[in-house]
């Protein structure tokens, strides 16, 4: 059985049943989870049938498409209702994204400011700008008008959240099983009910990447537990500190609405294949209005590879405009009736008409604008729209537009990349953005490799890196006529200038002091502690040369928290009669989340810096 074929389930009804578990059967439940999901299933309209064994079968009835109520889940074992069954099934299954609940407390209706972080990214490579990434209090506004403060049944769910993240950072990937999760989802529940809907997204999250991690899912990656836990931790954090607009942004939004825009002229840029590591595949589109705001038109589903080249040939989904995603990405639109989400998609709702309008080169206006912007300022754009904790509604793109001279191929330890020069005497490094065989991706900076000297306008997607670093989308074509979706486009050696000259591979050139930076000797310790807990960071050994290397590298500040963390870890008090007492787990949390958010900070004002002029 696999987790997708489940519906999904609310996170109240997975707690309830979890609660309601005798001691006994919780410590069964991760061993029933994974018997549980080796059993086949069958689905019939709304209900979906587990054969638990050759004769009894477990169903979960999903009106709507989710597991609303704990009375869905039902099991034909002697045991029921009291079994394990039901509550593995749960556990197993994905977990429902919540809507707003009607009876939740009221809020009021304060948009979060975009420019709102988590937390203030240095200016510059210096370390000590960064040395407080768990903020403090708000300041305080005039007597005659107090901000905003979290109410007292706020403050008791954000507690909640703080301290079920703060058991997962105790026990890691591998001691967080069912029990450990369902804590969070119930801490999760209790947080939407009290309008903490941004808090309550991140521990879904991370009881998502749990079960990734737990189940063996190739597209689980490390850090984004990592980064999920630390919002976690820090949103909860800060709802007992903040105050007025940033106690507004903590909390967060439960919807993501679509806006109402009006009419809207818009101009095609290029168009992006789209494959994730769950099987969906597709396209997006991207096109800018006149004043230079970027939007996308999209069409992903279950398919792969396969169908993001197949609809990039279909007819785009937006009013009665017959033009298909390639067209799109080279012609305009006229819009009426235009609806936007907050990170830019333009809604396709009923109300809405678009016609073809005529689209323009990427050298005339309004296009040509996008281009004329420093490198610089379009990386520091780009990288507040990629922070690792940003306002999850502030939206911005993370998209540069540049122009570039290219200088060659050079190999680094993951591959291939190209290098390109451009304003500001800035050498960027051009990656794949897709290594899927089936798209052009490789083969196009490849060919466009063996071609120095080659002057394009580009378009590339932020890498945050200690170094000039963008993932390689569309370009201007080479003999000068048209642009090239780099994804979707195959070039030909005709296509270029020159005769294309056998590809030399450089060796990757040694970086400035932010690529040399051992900023990753901190970052080390932060990711090892998410597989394994706190009790084995705690067993890694004396951290004392890592630490002194940090400091001769200007980082004083890393090394301290570097210090402090491990020292949290392996510390553990006993009483009077030596007998150990329990860990600090609040005091490793708030060591480990100061220790990453500051890291998060300074690799972000590394890459801010490494864009500056030379």
């Amino acid at each position: 059985m696999n987790a997708a074929q489940l519906p999904p389930v609310a996170p109240e009804v997975t707690a309830t049943l979890v609660e309601d578990l005798s001691p006994r059967l919780r410590k069964r439940l991760d061993a029933a989870v994974t018997k549980l999901g080796a059993r086949p299933t069958h689905r019939d309209g709304d209900t979906v049938t587990i054969a638990v064994d050759d004769e009894t079968e477990l169903r979960l009835h999903a009106p709507g498409g989710t597991v609303a109520t704990v009375d869905a889940i039902t099991c034909g074992c002697l045991l029921a209702p009291a079994c394990v069954h039901r509550a593995a099934a749960a556990c197993a299954a994905p977990t429902a994204d919540p809507a707003p609940d009607p009876d939740a407390e009221s809020a009021p209706e304060t948009a979060p400011d975009p420019a709102d972080q988590l937390t203030a990214a240095p200016s510059g490579p210096a370390d000590e700008s960064a040395s407080d990434p768990v903020p403090g209090p708000a300041a305080a506004s005039t007597p005659a008008s107090p901000p905003e403060a979290a109410s007292p049944p706020e403050r008791a769910a954000a507690d909640a959240l703080w301290s079920a993240g703060a058991a997962v950072l105790e026990a890691g990937v591998d001691g967080a099983g069912a029990v450990t999760q369902s804590v969070l989802l119930r801490a999760a529940h209790t947080a939407r009910l009290r309008n903490l809907p941004r808090p309550a997204g991140a521990a879904l999250s991370v009881v998502t990447l749990l079960r990734a991690a737990r189940s063996g899912d190739p597209s689980y990656r490390t850090a984004d537990l990592v980064t999920a836990l630390a919002e976690l931790l820090g949103t909860a954090h800060r709802v007992g500190t903040a105050a007025g607009a940033e106690l507004a942004a903590v909390r967060g939004r439960a919807r993501r609405p679509y806006s109402p825009e009006g009419s809207l002229r818009l101009y095609g840029l290029f168009t992006e294949p789209v494959v994730t590591d769950s099987g969906h595949g597709g396209v997006r589109t991207w096109v800018a209005a006149p004043d230079g705001r970027l939007c996308t038109v999209g069409d992903v589903a279950p398919g792969g590879a396969g169908r993001a080249l197949g609809v990039a040939d279909r007819a785009v989904r937006l009013g009665d405009s017959a033009l298909t995603h390639r067209e799109l990405g080279r012609a305009g639109l006229a819009v009426s009736g235009a609806t936007v989400s907050p990170d830019g998609r333009l809604g396709a709702g009923k109300g809405v008409k678009a016609v073809t309008a005529r689209g323009a080169a990427w050298t005339e206006p309004p296009l040509a604008a996008l281009w004329e912007t420093p490198p610089s300022e379009q990386a520091a754009r780009a990288l507040r729209s990629t922070s690792r904790y940003a306002d999850t509604a502030g939206g911005g793109s993370d998209l540069l537009f540049l122009e570039v001279e290219l200088l060659g191929a050079v190999r680094e330890p993951d591959g291939v990349c190209l290098l390109a020069l451009c304003g500001g005497g800035i050498a960027v490094r051009l990656a794949v953005a897709d290594d899927d065989p089936a798209l052009a991706h490789r083969d196009n900076l490849m060919l466009l490799a063996a071609a120095p000297g080659t002057r394009l306008r580009i378009i590339g997607r932020l890498v945050p890196a200690p170094h000039p670093r963008l993932t390689l989308l569309a370009c201007s074509h080479p003999a000068g006529e048209g642009t090239v979706d780099l994804g979707l486009d195959r070039l030909r050696r005709a296509d270029l200038p020159d005769p294309a000259a056998p590809v030399h591979l450089a060796p990757a050139q040694p970086g400035d002091w932010g690529a040399d930076s051992p900023l990753h000797l901190l970052e080390r310790r932060i990711d090892q502690t998410v597989p394994a807990g706190r009790a084995a960071l705690g067993m890694l050994g004396d951290v004392t040369a890592e630490a002194a290397r940090l400091r001769r590298a200007g980082l004083p500040t890393a090394a301290g928290l570097l210090t402090a963390l491990c020292a949290s870890a392996a510390r553990r008090e006993r009483d009077h009669f030596g007998r150990l007492l329990p860990a600090d787990t609040d005091g490793f949390a708030t060591n480990w989340l100061t220790a990453a958010r500051y890291s998060a900070a300074v690799a972000e004002s590394l890459c801010a810096a490494a864009w500056e002029p030379r």
